[in-house]
């Protein structure tokens, strides 16, 4: 595996001011971020559909890198990472790998959105030993049925949005109602704040390759979910239009002792909108101390 950084020195306060870095694994150029202290355990940034670099809400990645070292990255052919889309999420998984072992690490937290849900799965199945805490967010297992949908739901409210001269997340990540709305507006206003060295959009092939593979996932045989044994937590709006409600709460039935959050009157966003509540659940999740699964009550 060859690998080759380029990264400034310095270190941000915030997300909207990390520094852009890259480094090469297997022949692709990945572009990442980095914020928050080294030395522990990294959580690794698993991104949305048609996400980006830019895509992550500071008001979600600041807290969590206050005392977490987080790293961001373009999947490869996206943004401004080389190559082209993987056609399937298991090759994406073994992409992130591959990007996760060219920084040298041997054991991460995952925390991944939709999309980058399913890779995480696919990553935790494939290379157990990479993964210690997962965290899940909008996001199904494979076989689910009905995640096929994510297509027709993904073009009609991107035509909404063009007809409202909106941002398609506010359509797809949000409620309609007045809070939904609301929450909507200061979301993608909080994504306009970094204003240089912004990254390269997703590309319209890309993305048509991404909700292949999304399909794919759908429609393979399900996954056997037993061999997820890390600490997990679950965590969706109860009105998610996108990857449905029921299948984080599938996850949740079928990953042993996993956590599930729902948030009322919330969607595929749920995270970003409840930023302040969901935050303070992940950082309490990823400081929980590892169970010494050898210790019996009363033992030594």
């Amino acid at each position: 595996m060859n690998t080759n950084s380029h990264a400034p020195s310095g270190t941000a306060a915030s997300y909207r001011d990390a520094p852009g870095r890259s480094i090469t694994a297997d022949g692709v150029g990945y572009a990442y971020r980095e914020l928050g202290p080294k030395g522990g355990v990294p959580v690794i940034f698993l991104v949305h559909l048609a996400a980006t670099l830019d895509s992550w809400d500071p008001r979600v990645v600041d807290p969590i890198a206050r005392d977490h070292h987080v790293i961001t990255f373009d999947n490869r052919g996206v943004g401004a990472s080389t190559g082209q889309v993987p056609g399937s999420v298991e090759e994406m998984a073994q992409d992130a790998y591959s990007f996760i072992k060219a920084l040298g690490f041997d054991t991460v937290d995952v925390f991944a959105l939709s999309l980058g849900g399913m890779v995480a799965q696919s990553l935790a199945d494939m290379h157990p030993e990479l993964v210690r805490k997962l965290i899940l967010m909008g996001t199904g297992p494979k076989g689910g049925k009905s995640t096929d949908r994510v297509t027709p739901t993904t073009y009609l409210d991107m035509a909404r949005a063009a007809l409202s001269r909106s941002d398609p997340k506010e359509y797809l990540f949000f409620t309609r109602d007045a809070d939904g709305k609301r929450a909507a507006k200061e979301f993608v206003k909080r994504l306009q704040e970094r204003t240089a060295d912004r990254d390269a959009p997703i590309s319209f092939k890309a993305f048509q390759a991404q909700l292949k593979a999304i399909k794919n996932w759908g429609r393979a045989a399900p996954m056997d979910l037993a061999m997820i044994t890390q600490p997990t937590l679950i965590a969706n709006g109860d009105n998610d239009r996108m990857v449905p409600t029921r299948f984080s709460e599938d996850l949740h039935r079928r990953i042993s002792g996993s956590e599930l959050v729902i948030y009322p009157g919330a969607s595929h966003g749920s995270i970003f909108q409840f930023h302040e509540q969901f935050t303070s659940a992940a950082i309490e999740f990823l400081d929980r101390p590892p169970v010494n699964k050898n210790l019996t009550l009363g033992g030594r």
